[in-house]
C-alpha cells in the first residue's frame, strides 16, 4: 500500500533526477571557472535537470514536442544571452551554448533508460572542455603532415576496412580481404602512436623513451638513425647502443600485443620466447644505460610518417604475399619451407610474418610449435639484420655495445624456443 502510494507520488523518479543533477553540476563546474561563460553551476545544473523533467513529461504525453519545445527554450536563452551582453574578447560563446544544449541531452538521456552512457558522456564533455589549453596547443604544434597522416588512418579505418568483405578466398582460403586490412590497421595504429609519442615527449625524457617510441614507429629506422649518430662520436656512444637495443625489444613487446589481439590462443607458446628475449634485452639495456650518465645530447630520430597510404598498402600486400607464401611451403615443404619463408621476410620486417602464420594458426593450419618457430626465427632474422646495419654504418666500437643486447635478447628468443 505504502509502494503504491510511493509510486504514485513520483518518487521512484528521485534516483534520475539526482543523476541529471550531478551531471550538470560536474559540466558546470567547469564552465563556472570561465570568466566569459554566461552560465555556470547552478544553470547547467537546472538545465539538466529540465532536461530530465521535459522527457518524463514527453513520455507521460506520449508527444515528443514537449521535449523538443524544451531544447528549443534552452538554445534560445543561452543565444539571448550572449547577444544581450557580448562576453569578453569578443568571445561569441559557442563552446558554452552547445555545453549547454548538450546538458539538456543528457538529462533527457537519463530518463529514457541511458543514465550510464549520460553519464560517461559528462565526463567525456567536461574533459574536453578543461583541457582546451592542452588541445590548442597540440592542434598548433601538428604540421600538414601530421594531419595527412591521421586523416589517411582515419580513411584506412573508417571507410575502406567496413565496406571490404569478411571471407576467405583464393589456394587454401588464406585471403580473407577484411582480415587484411584489418592488420595494416592494427600496425599502422601502433606505428603512428610510437611517431606521435616520439616527437611529442621523446627528446624530453631520455633514452628509454627514445628506444621505446622508436621502436614503436620502427625500429629498424631507429637502428639506422643512431648508428650514424654513434660513430666516432664517443660521448653518443652508449646512448645510442641504450637506444638500439631497447628498440629491438619493444619489437617483442609489440609481438605480444599483436599476438593477444589476433590469436590469443598461441600467446601460452609465444610467451616463454618473447618474454625470453625481453627480460634478457632488459638487463643489458638497463647497464648500458647507467654506464651513459648525463652528458650525451638526445637526438630524435626523423622517421617517415607510418600512416601514409603508400606505405599502408605496401604493408598489406607483403602481409598477403607471405601469407599465401606460407600456406603454400608449407603445404608442400613441410615446416621447413614455412621456416625459411619466416628467415626470408624476417630481414626486413618482423610484422608480415607474425600476422600471416598467427592467421594460419586460427586456420588450423599451423600448429602452435610451428607458429612460434616461425615468429622466433623471424625475430631472429630481424635482429641479425639491424646488427649488420649497426656494423657498417656505427662502427665496430658501436657494434660491440649493441652485440651485448642483440645477443641477450636472441639467446633469450633461443631459451624460450628450447624450452617450448
Amino acid at each position: 500500500m505504502e509502494t503504491s502510494l510511493l509510486q504514485n507520488n513520483g518518487i521512484e523518479a528521485l534516483p534520475q533526477f539526482l543523476t541529471s543533477l550531478a551531471i550538470g553540476l560536474l559540466i558546470g563546474l567547469e564552465r563556472e571557472r570561465n570568466p566569459s561563460a554566461k552560465a555556470g553551476l547552478r544553470t547547467f545544473a537546472l538545465v539538466a535537470v529540465f532536461g530530465t523533467l521535459t522527457a518524463l513529461l514527453s513520455a507521460k504525453l506520449g508527444s515528443p514536442w514537449l521535449l523538443i519545445a524544451g531544447l528549443l527554450t534552452v538554445a534560445s536563452m543561452i543565444v539571448a544571452a550572449y547577444i544581450k551582453v557580448p562576453a569578453e574578447e569578443n568571445d561569441p560563446g559557442t563552446t558554452t551554448m552547445v555545453a549547454l544544449v548538450l546538458c539538456y541531452m543528457l538529462g533527457a538521456m537519463v530518463w529514457y533508460d541511458l543514465a550510464k552512457l549520460a553519464v560517461m558522456l559528462a565526463i567525456g564533455i567536461t574533459a574536453l572542455l578543461y583541457f582546451k589549453p592542452e588541445l590548442r596547443g597540440l592542434s598548433q604544434k601538428l604540421t600538414r603532415r601530421d594531419l595527412v597522416a591521421v586523416l589517411q588512418f582515419a580513411v584506412l579505418t573508417f571507410i575502406v576496412l567496413p565496406i571490404l568483405p569478411d571471407r576467405s578466398f583464393g589456394p587454401y582460403n588464406a585471403f580473407n580481404p577484411h582480415q587484411a586490412w584489418l592488420m595494416v590497421v592494427l600496425i599502422s595504429g601502433i606505428s603512428l602512436a610510437g611517431y606521435a609519442a616520439l616527437h611529442v615527449v621523446g627528446a624530453r625524457y631520455g633514452a628509454p623513451l627514445l628506444g621505446f617510441f622508436g621502436g614503436l614507429a620502427s625500429s629498424t629506422a631507429t637502428t639506422m638513425i643512431y648508428a650514424r649518430h654513434g660513430k666516432g662520436n664517443q660521448a653518443m656512444l652508449n646512448l645510442a647502443a641504450s637506444v638500439i637495443v631497447i628498440a629491438g625489444m619493444v619489437v617483442l613487446l609489440r609481438l605480444l600485443v599483436v599476438s593477444a589481439a589476433v590469436a590469443y590462443g598461441a600467446l601460452p607458446g609465444l610467451l616463454p620466447v618473447l618474454a625470453g628475449g625481453l627480460l634478457s634485452g632488459l638487463a643489458v639495456a638497463l647497464y648500458n644505460w647507467r654506464k651513459m650518465g648525463k652528458a650525451a645530447e638526445l637526438y630524435v630520430p626523423e622517421t617517415s610518417n607510418p600512416a601514409e597510404l603508400h606505405t599502408a598498402i605496401g604493408f598489406g600486400l607483403l602481409y598477403v604475399i607471405v601469407l599465401l607464401g606460407s600456406a603454400w611451403m608449407a603445404d608442400i615443404a613441410g615446416s621447413q619451407g614455412l621456416y625459411a619463408v619466416a628467415l626470408a621476410s624476417g630481414l626486413t620486417d618482423v610484422d608480415a610474418i607474425t600476422l600471416s602464420s598467427l592467421r594460419l594458426f586460427n586456420l588450423g593450419q599451423l600448429s602452435e610449435q610451428q607458429t612460434v618457430t616461425a615468429i622466433a626465427l623471424a625475430v631472429l632474422a630481424n635482429l641479425a639484420f639491424k646488427f649488420g646495419m649497426v656494423v657498417f654504418i656505427g662502427g665496430r666500437a658501436l657494434a660491440r655495445q649493441v652485440a651485448a643486447g642483440f645477443g641477450a635478447i636472441a639467446c633469450g628468443v633461443i631459451a624460450g624456443l628450447f624450452a617450448l
